[in-house]
Order: C-alpha cells, then sequence, then structure tokens
C-alpha cells in the first residue's frame, strides 16, 4: 500500500512538472468620441467589462492563455489563429476576441478580457463560454451567453438570453428581460418590470417597481418579494 501511495505521487509530480501554459498580454484602445454603442463578440474566456464615468477611450486588457503548448508551439498558434482587434464602425465600437478554427486546432485556449468603457455607452455582448461580470454600465445592456455565470450590477435596461450558468441582475433603472435555458436566476433593485422565460433553475426576485411576468419556468423554486406591479407566473 505504501509503495502505491509512493508511486502515485510521483506520478502527479511528473504530470505537473510536464505541463504546459502560455500566457500573453496585450493591450487594446479606442477614443470614445461619437460613439454610440460598444459590441463585444468574445470566444472562451471570462469577460469583465466596468462602465466608468467621465471615461473618454474603451480600453481593453487581454490575457491570451494556450494550454498544452511551449512558447514557440503557443507563437505559431497565435500567428495563425487569434482573431483580436478593437475598431470604430460607424458609431459603434466592435471588439472581437477569439481563435479561429481549423483542421488540426483542438481549440484549448482561451482570452480572458478586461475592458473598461464610458458608463453611458450601450453595451452588446455575444459571449461563447466563461463568466461575465458587467458593472457601471448605466445605458441598456444586451448579452447573448452561450455557457457561464452572468453578472450585471448597476445598468439601464438588461436584456439576456443565456444557454447555460448562473444569472445576477441588481440595481437596473430600467427592464429586465431574461431568457434562459438552465441555472438559477437572482433580480433585485429593478426600476422598471421584469420578464422571464426558464428552462430550469430557481428564480429569487426582490424590489420590481413595475411588473413581474414569469413564463414556462420548467422546473425549480420561484420566490418573490416587493412587486409594485402586477405579478403573473404561467407555469
Amino acid at each position: 500500500m505504501r509503495g502505491f501511495i509512493v508511486m502515485a505521487m510521483f506520478v502527479v509530480s511528473l504530470a505537473q512538472a510536464d505541463s504546459k501554459e502560455y500566457t500573453e498580454v496585450r493591450d487594446l484602445a479606442l477614443d470614445s468620441a461619437g460613439l454610440a454603442e460598444f459590441v463585444i463578440d468574445a470566444g472562451a474566456g471570462s469577460l469583465v467589462i466596468t462602465g466608468v464615468d467621465g471615461a473618454r477611450d474603451i480600453t481593453v486588457t487581454a490575457t491570451i492563455v494556450i494550454e498544452d503548448k511551449n512558447e514557440e508551439a503557443a507563437q505559431k498558434v497565435i500567428a495563425k489563429r487569434l482573431d483580436l482587434k478593437l475598431e470604430r464602425d460607424g458609431d459603434r465600437a466592435k471588439l472581437e476576441s477569439g481563435f479561429t478554427s481549423g483542421w488540426g486546432w483542438a481549440g484549448n485556449a482561451r482570452i480572458d478580457l478586461d475592458v473598461r468603457m464610458p458608463a453611458g455607452l450601450a453595451l452588446q455582448v455575444d459571449d461563447g463560454s466563461g463568466s461575465t461580470t458587467i458593472t457601471g454600465v448605466t445605458a441598456d445592456v444586451l448579452v447573448d451567453d452561450g455557457s457561464g455565470s452572468v453578472q450585471v450590477t448597476t445598468a439601464g435596461s438588461v436584456t439576456i438570453d443565456d444557454g447555460s450558468g448562473s444569472i445576477t441582475v441588481s440595481d437596473a433603472s430600467g427592464d429586465v428581460y431574461v431568457n434562459d435555458g438552465s441555472g438559477s436566476i437572482d433580480i433585485r433593485g429593478v426600476g422598471g418590470s421584469v420578464r422571464i422565460d426558464d428552462g430550469s433553475g430557481s428564480i429569487k426576485i426582490d424590489d420590481v417597481e413595475n411588473d413581474l411576468i414569469i413564463v414556462d419556468d420548467g422546473s425549480g423554486t420561484v420566490t418573490y418579494t416587493n412587486v409594485r406591479g402586477a405579478v403573473q407566473l404561467d407555469d
């Protein structure tokens, strides 16, 4: 038994010593003068977005992580597969972040994004996988998320279309609409109405100025408090 334990520890040590992960950080910036909307199209990786009062620029810190590759192999992947750019398109800013697919590419990579933007700029996010955290964007926020948790704090109107993962929305001055496949939903502090179309997972609602409508709640408990408008629950 003792010999088995020693051998197991030795195997783990070898695996750790043999593991590879290449990391590279890139910074992007764009003048926000004349912009009305910021659109983000992101693949795998975490996404943190912060609205900043008085900010004149959109700034992005992108941490590129490629697993199971040494530096030389990772650089080849980046040269061939990386799609990372921040550009102006009329009155919109567009951030694209991800890796293109292709033969021989296993896709074991991600880009973690830390974004700072003017607080009053409307935001639209299309995210593949990974957690999404949005704070202080006082304009309208739209999130289309494949998988991973979504948290929105202090916003205008909020629209979330989510495949799976928990959803938290707090301090939204406008309406909140959530279309969710699975995962818990927690919404509090809404200045408008709340509408939820949910597949599965618990739902908690608190402090809604207008109406609450929950359509097609597949499974999971529903609790609500301090809703000052009408409540409609369609199971």
